[in-house]
């Protein structure tokens, strides 16, 4: 079965990289969306639209990820199920969730939906860097020649 690259692209800030990767290795690309996107035209890449449903995307992907797939998302919960399919998963600052890894990001995230929902202010996610890029290239290489090797 041939390894593809599952994208989370609503708000996926990495997109381009993911592109130029995929061509470079010639492995397909699905990004799903609940909306148009314009992408490149070439046969490597397909946009799947998804209802406006919140969790359409997220269902979509989690439900086509298995071994022979690099999903990209933020998404922690998604990142959970994805992972539990055998999907290799990275976000797009280039962090790989695993295994050992993603109890305590679902962990975090439950922490920090209790203060925001108990009324404390708490920031956001840091900004989006050149760094985070560079991280996220490497990460993706990596996952590709890992996925590629079996």
């Amino acid at each position: 079965m041939t390894l593809r690259i599952f994208v989370d692209a609503d708000a996926c800030p990495v997109k381009e990289e993911v592109f130029k990767v995929a061509l470079r290795t010639s492995t397909p690309v699905t990004l799903v969306a609940n909306s148009y996107l314009r992408i490149p035209r070439h046969e490597l890449f397909d946009l799947v639209v998804v209802e406006m449903d919140p969790d359409a995307a997220d269902d979509h992907i989690a439900e086509r990820a298995g071994e022979n797939s690099i999903v990209i998302t933020a998404d922690i919960p998604l990142a959970d199920r994805c992972i539990k399919a055998g999907a290799a998963v990275i976000a797009p600052n280039g962090k790989l969730f695993t295994e050992s890894s993603i109890g305590s990001a679902m962990a975090t995230r439950a922490l920090m939906q209790d203060l925001r929902a108990g009324g404390d202010i708490i920031g956001g996610p840091p900004p989006f860097e050149r760094r985070d890029r560079s991280q996220f290239l490497q990460a993706l290489d990596r996952a590709i020649v890992q996925r590629a090797r079996g």
